[in-house]
């Protein structure tokens, strides 16, 4: 098992899109799980989508003219937000799927390069997809928005972007997969924002997005119009197995020492995160 000794549970959240509004509801949730995870609890594997939002990364809410291109969202029907983890300028819709996997730092002798951490992601997606006959390639795809050294792409085009947040004892690898729709229309979105948001800055600012770089497994697979639901599925279908894989009492030992957190408390770090990056 890719995991280890380490039991991962399945937090399948993807129909609850009327929980929150807010984009950030969910990193909330994804930060109090990782902060269990970090005390003892079990890790964790969270799907979850939203409806409509932009998700900012820091240096993006710092361009000259962050506010103006982000009121333009909000009049288009955009909840924007301003993540705490790595990365650039997200579009979430209900074509896009939203996976984290929170685990336990695990402290080896030789040191392990924080970046393998992502390669876990990497494999449970490429096992998800495997079943498509379709090859994932690993690198930075130019012209992508939220550009990485994980970006996940099929025959040049970028489907997948993964980022990282790390607490003291554990951390949450995030990865947003357009799964359903026009990647281009993604692509184009996030270029007019930076078109707006960066006004006469440093091109080394931000992404220098070009649509056609990017595209969803609608597109790319044999999956068709229904992509994100099958992607999900495939995903759940991955981590049972994982789950076979593991000690049956240490499966039921790791369910029973995690709690979800009470949605009030969910909001308030909702709150507490968007309060963090207020200009």
């Amino acid at each position: 098992m890719p995991m280890g000794t380490v039991p991962i549970l399945l937090l399948d959240r993807s129909q609850n899109l009327s929980e929150s509004n807010d984009v950030l509801y969910s990193f909330a949730l994804d930060e109090l799980l990782c902060r269990q995870t970090g005390q003892g609890g079990p890790a964790i594997c969270h799907l979850w989508r939203h409806p409509r939002a932009f998700v900012m990364g820091v240096r993006d809410s710092r361009l000259p003219k962050a506010l103006e291109a982000e009121r333009d969202l909000h009049d288009l029907g955009y909840d924007t937000a301003v993540r705490h983890s790595g990365g650039a300028a997200v579009p979430l819709d209900l074509g896009v799927v939203n996976l984290s996997l929170i685990l336990p730092i695990v402290v080896k002798k030789d040191n392990q390069d924080f970046h393998q951490d992502f390669e876990v992601m990497v494999h449970l997606i490429r096992e998800a997809l495997q079943h498509t006959g379709c090859t994932v390639d690993t690198g930075e795809i130019a012209g992508a928005y939220c550009p990485g050294a994980f970006d996940l792409s099929i025959d040049g085009r970028k489907f997948c972007g993964i980022a990282q947040r790390r607490q003291n004892k554990s951390f949450i690898i995030q990865a947003f997969i357009n799964a359903n729709g026009s990647g281009s229309e993604r692509a184009s979105l996030v270029r007019s924002f930076y078109d707006k948001a960066a006004a006469d800055a440093d091109p080394a600012r931000y992404p220098l997005v070009q649509p056609e770089s990017t595209a969803s497994l609608q597109e790319l697979t044999n999956l068709g119009s229904h992509s994100a639901a099958l992607f999900i599925e495939s995903i759940k279908k991955v981590i049972r197995q994982w789950q076979k894989a593991a000690d049956p009492l240490v499966m039921e030992a790791a369910a029973s020492r995690l709690e979800m957190p009470a949605t009030e408390d969910v909001r308030e770090m909702a709150h507490s995160l968007r309060q963090r990056y207020v200009k």
